[in-house]
């Protein structure tokens, strides 16, 4: 087996910087009381002016002025730490949170589906820049030994056992993942890599050394297995963003609203799944939340697609009050069927797919305002369509060729020239309602080549009348 580790060393940060849009502004994260607020975080920008982890908040602001501040919570590290588990889910189907701010993926068997292992690890750096997070990425046998392994390295990738023994031996204990005591005692010992420490006799490490420290050690050899505990992904997403002012106007909502889309898109790759109806709460202070629910005609989940219909919705919105958060929920998250397309597909670049022109069209003008037409039980050509939901298109069955411009009001034929290519085919119906016809239909062709679909009354034996042309 093969076991990716990516460690998120700035979660916390990645996790505040992405809902803003100035990311490259200096920011701090505060922990501690009220009354002694220290740094616990800072980001590049902030570390420049001269900040570090372990400040006060007083000394920081006398040695700069200008940067940000956020709460460092504890509660959003692990709800991005699931966030990002639900992503990998789309890799892997085994996938761990054993460690603390860290992934671990068992891609073996998904070497077959993703490529070799530079390829996979590309695309997910590449997806993990996309989304916002500091990451460092390694590779091996097992999955303890791939989590010490990023500890000291970034993209290291050990594929067979003998290798990875090789690689650990020179690692120093305080960075293999023992004990910090435990570390701490193998060095006043003097022992200062693993492959010291292994050489000692291992009657004696048991006896002066906790036995959960052997136990370490077995595993990261493959001498024992780690057990973990694998990730399921929830039923439901739920995210929220909560802004850093009070917003008054739609446009200044479509960056939250980007990062949320985009947040779901990724969280039903994950799944194997897209999503069909979801809501969007605005927040505000002193009023209830203010609800918009978005409905599609059918499962989708890629991002651009999900942003500008929620996008388009919005923009019809007044929002009653300034919005302090918006929030996005999906609770019906259907199975999803990728639109199957021609292999050389000759469609122009820039022209949109049928299922995407229709949901903008639909964003924009309203539910109402997109129709699609439907077959009905009836033999009369004007009562044989109706309109209906626009996700539902239907062809009549059973019938000879039909027009597809249909008049609404029959007019005579006088063209001398008019000929005769197929019929009579006789249409008698509509008895029960009133509405009786009696009718012999002909295809007929003009003397341009336009062909059309006439009728003659067998009642009364009069000219043709045309009903509709063909394309």
């Amino acid at each position: 087996m093969l076991w990716v580790c990516i460690l998120l060393p700035q979660l916390a940060m990645d996790g505040v910087l992405r809902n803003r849009t100035n990311a490259g502004a200096p920011l701090a994260l505060l922990s501690g009381t009220p009354q002694r607020r220290v740094l616990q975080a800072v980001n590049p920008a902030a570390r420049s002016l001269g900040l570090r982890p372990g400040q006060s908040l007083i000394a920081a602001q006398a040695l700069a002025r200008g940067f940000a501040t956020a709460d460092y919570d504890l509660a959003s590290i692990e709800r991005w730490q699931q966030f990002l588990a639900a992503w990998a889910y789309g890799f892997s189907s085994q996938v761990s949170l054993h460690y603390p701010r860290c992934l671990l993926l068992e891609v073996q068997s998904s070497l077959g589906l993703f490529g070799p292992w530079p390829r996979l690890e590309a695309r997910l750096r590449e997806e993990l820049a996309t989304l916002g997070f500091g990451h460092r990425i390694t590779l091996a046998p097992n999955p303890a030994a791939a989590r010490v392994l990023a500890n000291v390295h970034d993209g290291l990738a050990v594929m067979d056992t003998e290798t990875l023994h090789r690689v650990l031996a020179p690692l120093p204990v305080e960075r293999i993942g023992l004990p910090r005591e435990v570390a701490t005692a193998f060095a006043r010992m003097g022992l200062r890599t693993l492959k010291q420490v292994l050489a000692l006799p291992r009657d004696g490490l048991a006896r002066r050394f906790p036995a959960e420290a052997l136990r370490h050690l077995d595993t990261l050899l493959e001498h024992r297995p780690l057990a973990l505990d694998f990730y399921r992904p929830p039923d439901r997403f739920d995210a929220r963003i909560e802004l850093n002012f009070e917003v008054e106007s739609n446009q200044a909502l479509l960056f939250p609203l980007r990062r949320l889309t985009a947040d779901l898109a990724a969280y039903l790759a994950g799944r194997d799944s897209g999503v069909q109806r979801f809501t969007l709460l605005l927040e505000h202070r002193n009023l209830a939340d203010s609800q918009m629910p978005v409905g599609l005609l059918s499962a989708e989940r890629d991002p651009a697609m999900l942003f500008e219909l929620t996008r388009g919705r919005l923009e019809h919105l007044q929002l009653p009050a300034p919005v302090l958060a918006v929030r996005l929920v999906a609770r019906e998250l259907p199975a999803f069927v990728p639109e199957h397309r021609e292999l050389f597909d000759e469609r122009p670049q820039q022209s949109l797919p049928w299922e995407q022109l229709r949901e903008r069209l639909r964003a924009r003008l309203g539910d109402d305002a997109v129709q699609g037409l439907g077959a009905r039980a009836d033999h009369r050509p004007e009562c044989a369509w109706q309109t209906q939901h626009a996700a539902q298109n239907e062809l009549p069955t059973g019938a000879g060729p039909r027009p597809g411009w249909l008049l609404a009001e029959s007019k005579p034929l006088h063209e001398a020239s008019l000929r005769v290519l197929a019929g009579p085919e006789r249409i008698e119906s509509g008895w029960w309602d009133g509405g009786d016809v009696r009718r012999d239909y002909y295809l007929v062709e003009t003397r341009n080549g336009q062909r059309g679909w006439a009728f003659r009354q067998i009642k009364d034996g009069g000219p043709l009348l045309l009903h509709g042309w063909f394309a």
